[in-house]
């Protein structure tokens, strides 16, 4: 009996010359509309689907592969003789190779006119149920959803046959391809119809590339990617040179983005460890890297620093006098670029988007727990200005207002409990993942040193106790911001009456775990 393979692709990448390598080794092609067209106008010779079935693609091409003579001749075991003597009985001949990829609804939804009527017309019926019916019969159909795997095939089946071992690989890339195209569709109608926790949830993710290693060298890890694109994410980033990203540089890399995008005017970002160890906000990004690297020249040494202003190469000179792991800017001129390259391990990341906020709404976090995940929303907000209350008899000054907002931004993105001291838009002390909030004022209070004397202290959530207000007096603090909340709100708001510092509530706590 003659092999058969049945191709119907809408990537056509490769497959003229999968299609003539096979036609060389004894196959006859069945195909369908397009792809059909396509081999033939390369003068390769097909049998269309339509007249195997004896049935015309009908309901605008809704209908032509789904016929028992196409789905018998994929699903009947060669080993079992009942059924080779059903399909002999049905006049069904077998299919031994099945190269099938999707209608493209991911290209189709990210068209910004995209309808949903157009969407849903671009959801495949009939190709999924031919892959998955090709990958149930694996032992004796070669299932193929991605062109990269052509070649493979195509030397194995010149030394005589398709191994078990690439044909259960190729079982599973089948799988996998329907399971993620199903998920993309299920995310879309979520969507579309705004449930944000549906009762199952199913994500898909494409792999960008495998690491190194994870958090600590005995850690297999690899970096997957949304399969829809997201503006100012890591892997729209182009690598303009360095090593490889590790699994520690992109998830500090991500702190870093985050914190970043709080802000409009020129601002530098300095993080270690996904903490904020510089930050600063001036005319352009020399001098935001100037205040930024000065906040902490010490804990910024191996760190990651990102920009949301084009890098020049006065600015580039600066930051190649000390270890950086990671540059990250929407633009870099060609000095800068050149500078940079006298140290070809250096990552420098190119982000475009990055020279604006992005408005993250609908996006989520998620966290892998035993036994299960949890999922949130972005923690997309800093506070209502509804809810902005100027708790004490001080009144802050206007460029205190400014100050406190600056250091809010800062110690929403800094590890719980956290409390940050701040100073001409520049972050002067940070102390963050501590165990109680005095704690983490000691520590920020210690790193600003003098500078405090009439800066503004922020914390992410309310104060328990008035220890912190005293804290901060004694250090020359003039003004605090905090969520409020506490039933203990009047003991700080009479140390800071008190003491004469201005404290204004938000109403809204930004822990980070």
């Amino acid at each position: 009996m003659k092999k058969r393979a049945l191709i119907s692709v809408s990537d056509k990448d490769g497959v003229v010359e999968f299609a003539t390598e096979l036609v060389g080794l004894g196959y006859e092609i069945l195909s369908t509309g397009g792809t059909a067209k396509m081999l033939d106008d390369y003068g390769i010779e097909c049998t269309q689907v339509s007249d195997i079935t004896k049935f015309p693609e009908f309901l605008d091409g809704r209908v032509k592969t789904l016929h028992p003579s196409i789905h018998g001749g994929i699903l009947s075991m060669r080993s079992n003789p009942d059924h080779m003597a059903q399909i002999k009985k049905l006049g069904i001949g077998t299919i031994d190779i099945v190269a099938v990829n999707l209608y493209p609804f991911k290209a189709t939804i990210l068209k910004p006119d995209c309808s949903f009527e157009d969407a849903v017309e671009n959801i495949d019926i009939g190709g999924p149920s031919m892959i998955r019916a090709a990958a149930k019969n694996y032992q004796d159909v070669c299932v193929l959803v991605d062109s990269s795997d052509y070649p493979k095939v195509i030397a194995e089946l010149r030394k005589g046959e398709v191994s078990l071992k690439t044909k259960k690989n190729l079982m599973f890339k089948a799988f996998s391809h329907t399971a993620a195209y199903d998920a993309l569709i299920s995310n879309y109608l979520a969507c579309e119809q705004k449930i944000q926790f549906p009762d199952e949830l199913t994500l898909t993710f494409t792999k960008k590339q495998d690491l190194r290693y994870g958090e600590n060298p005995h850690q297999k890890a690899a970096f997957y990617s949304d399969i829809l694109p997201k503006k100012s994410a890591l892997d729209t980033a182009e690598i303009m040179q360095g090593k490889e990203l590790s699994f520690n540089n992109i998830n500090d890399a991500a702190g870093a983005l985050d914190l970043l995008n709080e802000y409009n005017k020129p601002t530098c970002v300095a993080v270690k460890h996904t903490n904020p160890c510089g930050v600063a906000t001036a005319k352009d990004a020399y001098n935001a890297y100037i205040t930024a690297h000065a906040c902490d020249p010490v804990s910024i040494f191996g760190g990651i620093v990102a920009f949301n202003s084009p890098v020049c190469g006065k600015t580039a000179i600066e930051l190649n006098k000390i270890f950086l792991e990671i540059i990250i800017a929407p633009e870099f001129t060609l000095d800068a670029l050149a500078t940079f390259s006298e140290k070809p391990n250096l990552r420098v990341l190119r982000i475009p988007s990055l020279a604006k906020p992005v408005d993250f709404k609908g996006a989520v976090d998620l966290k892998r727990v035993h036994g299960g995940l949890l999922i949130q929303d972005k923690d997309n907000s800093l506070y209502n200005k509804k809810d902005f209350n100027i708790v004490t008899k001080l009144k802050p000054t206007k460029t205190q207002l400014e100050q406190l907002d600056f250091a809010f931004k800062i110690v929403k993105h800094t590890k719980s409990n956290a409390i940050v001291v701040a100073n001409d838009f520049k972050l002067l002390g940070v102390g963050g993942g501590q165990t109680n909030r005095i704690w983490a004022a000691k520590q920020a209070l210690e790193r600003a040193k003098k500078a405090s004397e009439g800066a503004v202290l922020a914390s992410d959530a309310f104060f328990p106790f008035s220890d912190c207000v005293e804290l901060a007096a004694k250090h020359g603090i003039k003004a605090i911001i905090q969520p409020g909340g506490s039933v203990r709100d009047s003991e700080s708001i009479d140390a800071c009456n008190k003491l004469g510092i201005a404290m204004v509530f938000v109403g809204e706590r930004h822990f980070k775990h």
